[in-house]
């Protein structure tokens, strides 16, 4: 199988490595596509395309959208897309605007509980300003010994029902997918596995993700269990959704999962790449 990780990140969101470094390290592990899917931003892709030229490994476009689903944050991802449609990067620019607010937010709770300057920490933690994020609060307090590692300062602080939490109204699920399909790419519900939801609303979500426009979801990732990966499969089967495959690489030392290193995936899946593979041909 074509050793392709349709997810990861760079500096340009909350990663640690500039989009060159993302790419050449992906390509000296093997990998023969990727998508890089920044966070809100598509301003990393022209970087790492040049580089994917140099280093020969194919570049998808993509982006990790953030959307609100009820009470629920969702990501989708948005592969094969044109960076330079109108309406994906006005629908983008919006949502960044709202970081900043969310990241203020973030900070005065931080300040409640007597850690102080982390919005100014955070953002020096931040290569791209308007992509301030939850990350660049966790990078900050692992810093200044507050916590011992990122995952400790998600769930003991900025998860759902933590201190330093705080809920935002992302763009609406239908929305970002018509974004991504406007400009020609094909919309993938990010790692399902992470989102808090029973059995039932799983497949209420993933109807709903359908009727939208939606065309497939990450099945193998970093954070699904083998149980997971075999569920999302024959969801996946089920609602006739392509199957993705994403890393959602953020930095060495930081990451469950390295560049080129995932399982393959389930043989009775349909690839997403397929897809615009076939329309390439054609």
């Amino acid at each position: 199988m074509l050793n392709i990780d349709l997810h990861c990140h760079s500096n340009v969101s909350d990663g640690l490595l500039p989009p060159a470094e993302v790419v050449r390290r992906a390509a000296a592990h093997g990998v023969q596509a990727l998508a890089l899917t920044d966070h809100d931003d598509i301003a990393g892709l022209a970087e790492a395309r040049d580089t994917a030229r140099e280093v020969k490994i194919d570049l998808i476009n993509g982006v990790e959208i953030s959307t609100s689903w009820g009470s629920h944050t969702l990501h989708v991802l948005g592969l094969n897309i044109d960076p330079a449609h109108a309406a994906l990067q006005t629908g983008l620019e919006t949502i960044r605007q709202g970081r900043a607010e969310r990241a203020r937010r973030i900070a005065e709770k931080f300040d409640e509980l007597g850690i102080k300057d982390s919005l100014a920490g955070a953002y020096a933690l931040a290569s791209n300003k308007s992509l301030i994020g939850r990350m660049h609060f966790a990078r900050f307090l692992v810093e200044h010994g507050y916590v011992k590692n990122l995952r400790t300062v998600f769930k003991k602080y900025l998860v759902k029902g933590k201190p330093g939490y705080v809920s935002h109204q992302w763009a609406a699920l239908d929305d970002a997918i018509g974004w991504i399909r406007a400009s020609g790419g094909i919309a993938v519900l990010a790692h399902p596995g992470r989102y808090q939801i029973g059995k039932m609303r799983m497949e209420e979500l993933l109807a709903e993700f359908k009727e939208a426009g939606g065309e497939g979801i990450e099945v193998v990732t970093s954070s699904h269990t083998v149980e997971m990966t075999t569920n999302f499969a024959e969801l996946s089967q089920r609602f006739g959704f392509l199957a993705s495959r994403g890393s959602d690489f953020h930095g060495p030392g930081e990451s469950m999962i390295e560049l080129g290193r995932l399982p393959d995936l389930p043989e009775k899946c349909q690839p997403v790449w397929h897809a615009w593979r076939e329309a390439a041909a054609a």
